[in-house]
């Protein structure tokens, strides 16, 4: 595997930011290989979610997938839609580029963690919508991708506090320095919009990934752990419930046992709650856990490739 670290997809804004750099996993061999976006949340507070890359990339690499960490500005670089207008802009320069990384230009996919996972969801539903292109970097080309994995993103702010569970709110307010849970002016999602979200619900619903949903939509595999603590479990029922009535295939993933965590994708984990849809009819589940075996089997049938083998030569 060769390892391309802080390549510039874009120039740096604000200068020195680390918002708009990638690095790249690049499998031995020769052929076009189909593509794995990975971003890592941080509450749009960090700007170095292409590190999370790196704890993928073992496992994607020898499958045969190039693997790219990809970051985005933090809610203190750029209010939405930065974050959605920098990484179709580096998926635009990654499809510039895909030739010289051995990279087959029609078969993208994401994956992102909470805050990265609503950037994945993001950049999966609007690959069709010009007016959130932005002026990022490269332009003029597609920035559609063909896969999406959603672990634990939120979706509809407006509704989040809501559906916290029993005491949840406390402990969001202590780990953020906020006192009215994710209402509050300081939450992520209003330092996202650059409002307190209940006062400006225009700019919430624009950055609300179920109102692009269409049937034009890449195929969704969907992760939430049933005791996340800082996004609600029913956030992610309000993706696959909006992916259904599309007739989008999704897979949704609903996890006993497990909070906001990266260890959702553990095999350790207990069997899933798990629901399945293709062509806006239920369907047996492929597997009962989301780990990342099930994600590259998932991936493979999505893009239509064979496990370990180039997509193209």
């Amino acid at each position: 595997m060769s390892v391309y670290t802080d390549i510039p997809y874009a120039a740096a804004d604000p200068e020195g930011s680390r918002g708009h750099l990638l690095d790249l996993y690049v499998p031995a061999g020769q052929g076009r290989r189909p593509l794995l976006i990975v971003m890592g949340g941080s509450a749009w507070l960090g700007d170095n979610g292409k590190a999370y890359a790196a704890q993928l990339a073992p496992h994607f690499t020898a499958a045969g997938y190039v693997v790219a960490g990809v970051s985005t500005r933090s809610s203190a670089q750029t209010r939405f839609p930065g974050q959605l207008h920098d990484v179709k802009a580096a998926i635009r320069w990654l499809r510039v580029h895909a030739r010289e990384y051995g990279i087959d230009p029609a078969r993208f996919a994401v994956l992102g963690d909470s805050s990265g996972g609503w950037t994945a969801t993001m950049a999966g539903v609007t690959g069709e919508v010009r007016g959130l292109e932005g002026d990022v970097g490269v332009t003029g080309v597609s920035s559609r991708v063909q896969a999406v994995v959603d672990l634990y993103g939120p979706t509809d702010f407006l509704v989040m506090d809501a559906h916290m569970l029993p005491g949840a709110c406390e402990s969001f307010n202590e780990l953020m320095g906020v006192s009215d849970c994710h209402n509050d002016v300081g939450s992520p999602e209003s330092r996202l919009v650059g409002c307190a979200i209940q006062t400006c619900p225009d700019r919430v619903w624009a950055a609300n990934p179920i109102r692009y949903v269409t049937p034009g939509a890449p195929p969704f595999l969907i992760a939430h752990g049933q005791q996340d603590l800082l996004v609600p479990h029913h956030q992610s029922e309000l993706l696959y419930a909006a992916l259904k009535r599309a007739c989008v295939a999704a897979t949704f993933f609903s996890v006993p046992g497990v909070g906001h965590s990266k260890n959702i994708v553990s095999p350790d984990n207990a069997e899933s709650d798990v629901r399945s849809t293709v062509h806006c009819r239920d369907t047996t589940p492929p597997a009962t856990r989301p780990t990342l075996d099930t994600i590259e089997s998932f991936l493979d049938s999505a893009l239509r490739v064979r496990a370990g083998a180039p997509a193209t030569s």
